[in-house]
């Protein structure tokens, strides 16, 4: 049974405004009757204008009410917007608000193929549609007939892109404004920051507004996660069409950028000009490597996983040895990331770290000990290596993103932290 049902009443054309009344009013009762016992919204979608042009025909829908339909009115609540990308993702908080995933589209024929393709931007696999056709064409002509179309075209397609793009652009940033925090550690030929949780459009309450990790099994699609790295691109200066980042696997395997990309890799090197790389991160710690003599750089995410198993190394490691850089010239930076005071594993995978250095654990013989894996990288890169990781002077109980690339004409990076 459907959680949320929609009727799409968008698109109609009327030709007599009180033969519409009575089917509207048929309709709604039968979705009433069907689905108001365990449906937990029932929506109404209409325009507030003219704004959708499709086939040469405009769509437009007034919605007037008689006695009758405005009391069966009040069990829906109505949503017009001079857009369908406004309409649907207005329609799409109110799902999220309540936490609901099942929803029944009731939708004329001739729209069901639109209304799919606006749902593929604006929804993810976490969503479960079912679309129902909405009987508006009746005897004498109620309605305006339409014949179901079941193609769009790719034009069709960039024009609903575009105006999703074009709404989303419109919104305000929410939680704060973008902020980029800078770091004395990197050297000044670098260019570098770290952005907060801010500045972004994301609403879930989970998510930092200024979310860039786009996944299938979340409610955040991915035009919400590109307009946020478009706005984060726009402010630092770089170029989003050459924006990589890691596909995390909790591992030690490193992409050098000219071979083959891997299915999945934690760190990123690279010595190309005019590349963006990143490495997300909430809990997991993102660092970033950079050699200004030799102009390479790397990127690494290293979780409790990743750590024990040496992503820091095997980034530096592929810097040697891909670029010739040496020890010394290599900075490296751990951006912020969970803390010590609360970051907890079970007593057997603590047990890997206590053996690591002592210092790493705390309330060892507890059964879920507090671990701090920025002290672990350190001891593990320092044992190795000699050499010591400068820590961040940016607070851990915040959540950032940091950017680093060379000044005008050189390379370009970017560590992104996300929670």
């Amino acid at each position: 049974m459907a959680e949320a049902v929609l009727i799409d009443l968008f698109g109609l054309k009327l030709n007599s405004q009180k033969n519409c009344h009575q089917t509207l009013l048929k309709t709604l009762n039968a979705v009433q009757y069907h689905h108001a016992a365990k449906a937990k919204f029932l929506c109404i979608m209409c325009c507030s204008n003219i704004s959708y042009e499709r086939d040469g025909e405009q769509d437009n829908c007034e919605l007037e009410t008689s006695n009758g339909l405005s009391a069966l009115l009040e069990e829906f609540e109505i949503v017009s917007c001079p857009s369908m990308a406004a309409s649907l993702y207005t329609i799409k908080q109110k799902i999220d608000e309540r936490n609901l995933s099942s929803i029944k589209v009731i939708v004329p024929r001739n729209r069901k193929t639109l209304m799919k393709a606006f749902i593929d931007q604006l929804f993810t696999d976490v969503y479960n549609f079912e679309f129902e056709d909405l009987q508006v064409t009746l005897r004498g002509g109620l309605f305006k007939q339409s014949i179901e179309i079941n193609i769009i075209t790719a034009q069709e397609l960039r024009g609903i892109q575009n105006e999703i793009e074009t709404f989303l652009r419109s919104l305000p940033a929410l939680r704060g404004e973008l902020t980029i925090i800078t770091s004395s550690l990197i050297p000044d030929i670098f260019i570098h920051g770290f952005t907060t949780r801010t500045g972004g459009i994301s609403y879930i309450p989970t998510l930092s507004s200024f979310n860039l990790f786009s996944s299938s099994k979340r409610r955040d699609p991915k035009v919400v996660v590109q307009e946020n790295l478009r706005r984060l691109a726009n402010a630092a200066g770089f170029n989003v069409e050459k924006f990589y980042r890691i596909k995390t696997h909790h591992s030690n395997d490193i992409w050098i950028m000219g071979r083959k990309e891997p299915d999945s890799y934690d760190g990123i090197t690279t010595n190309q000009r005019g590349v963006t790389i990143a490495a997300l991160g909430a809990d997991c710690i993102p660092i970033v490597f950079a050699d200004p003599v030799k102009k390479a750089c790397g990127v690494a995410h290293a979780g409790w996983k990743g750590t024990l198993l040496g992503v820091a190394m095997a980034t530096v490691n592929a810097m040697i040895a891909e670029y010739g850089c040496s020890l010394e010239d290599i900075v490296v930076v751990l951006g912020p990331s969970v803390g010590p005071c609360c970051f907890t594993l079970p007593r057997e995978s603590a047990e890997a770290f206590h053996n690591l250095h002592p210092a790493c654990v705390q309330l060892f013989d507890s059964p879920n000990p507090y671990i701090d894996i920025r002290k672990a990288t350190r001891y593990l890169t320092g044992f190795l290596y000699n050499c010591f990781l400068p820590p961040s002077k940016l607070t851990a109980r915040e959540k950032f993103s940091c950017l680093i690339y060379l000044k005008p004409n050189g390379l370009q990076w970017i560590i992104h932290l996300f929670e």
